[in-house]
This record gives C-alpha cells, sequence and structure tokens, in this order.
C-alpha cells in the first residue's frame, strides 16, 4: 500500500507540474511576469501547497521559473525543456551554466562564421540575410525572436558546408536559448546591429570579418550575462 502511494504522489507531482507549464504557456504568462502564489495555484489546481512546492521547484530546475526570495517566482523561460538532447536541464546554476556555453560557443562560431563566408552558395547567404531580417523584425515588434534566432544561427552553421558542425547545431541552438532566455531584451541595439555585421561579411564572402563579427556579438552577450549574474547575486544577498 505505502508503495502505491508514493507512485500515486509521484504522478500527482508530474500531472502538476505539467499543468503548470501549460498554465504559462496558455495565459501566456510573458517572461519577467509573476506567477500566482502557492496558495493561489493550489486552489487553482485543487492540490496542497506542498505538490505546488514540488512542481515549481522541478520547472526551477528546468530552467522556467525563478524563485526570488521575498518577491515571489517569475518565469524566466516560456520554453519547455522536455526536448533537451544535451541534458542540460539537470544543471542548478543557469548562469554557471550560461557561461559555460559561452565558452563553448566562442570555440565554434567565429570559426563557423568564417567558413560560412567561405563556403556558403548565394542562396544560402541570401537565406540567413532572410533570417536575419525576419529576428530583426520580431525584435522590433517586441515578439518572441528567439524561435528566428536560433534559425539565422542554425543556417550559419549549415552553410558552413563542415558535416560535423551540423552534429553540434544542438549545443548552438540551447546556447542561444538560454542567453536569451535570461536576458529578454537588453541587448536588442547590439544584437541587431552585430547580427548584420556577421551577414554583410557572409554576403561578401569575407572570413576574417565574419569571424570578428560573430566574436562581437558574443562578447556583447557575455557581457550582459556576467552583469545580470552580479546583479541577482547581490539581489539574493540583499534579501537575507
Amino acid at each position: 500500500m505505502y508503495q502505491f502511494e508514493k507512485i500515486d504522489k509521484k504522478l500527482l507531482g508530474a500531472q502538476i507540474e505539467d499543468s503548470l507549464m501549460n498554465y504559462i504557456l496558455q495565459e501566456p504568462l510573458q517572461i519577467g511576469q509573476k506567477i500566482p502564489n502557492e496558495f493561489e495555484l493550489a486552489e487553482k489546481f485543487g492540490v496542497g501547497r506542498s505538490t505546488i512546492r514540488e512542481a515549481v521547484k522541478s520547472l526551477v530546475s528546468k530552467g522556467i521559473l525563478e524563485v526570488k526570495r521575498g518577491s515571489g517566482t517569475y518565469v524566466i523561460s516560456t520554453n519547455s525543456l522536455n526536448d533537451d538532447p544535451l541534458g542540460l536541464s539537470k544543471f542548478d546554476n543557469k548562469y554557471k551554466l550560461a557561461l559555460e556555453l559561452f565558452e563553448v560557443r566562442l570555440m565554434l562560431e567565429p570559426e563557423i562564421a568564417s567558413l560560412t563566408a567561405k563556403y556558403a552558395s548565394e542562396e544560402e547567404a541570401q537565406q540567413i540575410k532572410k533570417l536575419c531580417d525576419e529576428t530583426e523584425h520580431l525584435y522590433l515588434k517586441g515578439e518572441n525572436h528567439i524561435p528566428k534566432d536560433i534559425e539565422f544561427h542554425t543556417c550559419i552553421a549549415r552553410g558552413s558546408k563542415n558535416r560535423v558542425i551540423e552534429t553540434l547545431i544542438p549545443i548552438i541552438n540551447t546556447a542561444v536559448m538560454t542567453f536569451a532566455n535570461m536576458t529578454s531584451r537588453t541587448l536588442m541595439r547590439e544584437t541587431i546591429e552585430t547580427h548584420r555585421a556577421v551577414v554583410n561579411a557572409i554576403l561578401d564572402k569575407d572570413p576574417i570579418g565574419a569571424k570578428c563579427a560573430m566574436v562581437m556579438h558574443l562578447t556583447y552577450n557575455r557581457q550582459a550575462l556576467i552583469r545580470q549574474s552580479k546583479e541577482s547575486f547581490k539581489e539574493k544577498n540583499d534579501s537575507k
């Protein structure tokens, strides 16, 4: 009997986690928006506060929610991490994970951009430009640009004509999504300008220019992430 109760409790927790994720997506709650408190969620889903607490804790571990002590729980991503080919959702410290992903991106993407400037066909270069235009349009309209941004970086990777690089695309995509979800729209101008610089170098078949532009793009992103990490750390210490 004890084992069956334990299994049922686990199933309930998983169901409430799914329900909470669906609630976030369907409301919809935007990145940076506060979710209802434990009492309200427990009443909404008809379960105890401990079940809600476990569901929230799980979504925090998956990078969907962030608990700010003394303030509440906030949405930091609207992308479900069920599709997690790299298994990175298990890492608790999202800022550390994001910086480690940046280290990998700095190893890969400048060289990828350089190869793409050298080997991409005119058709591929124009597709990269089109995706850059579409990402910029969504960004300026205040709409969700992240999927299009990921598509942009994926297209650049495929333009390198390197089959091994294609197998590394999930790493790049995960890094782009992680950064965009954590920093929201704090680097709109810098992102637009450096995206354009990368595209222009690819169109001009300028490998060195593409490499330098990608380094600049990633440098802006890394600096923003470090600033936000320091602010988050200070905020947590001040609330203690």
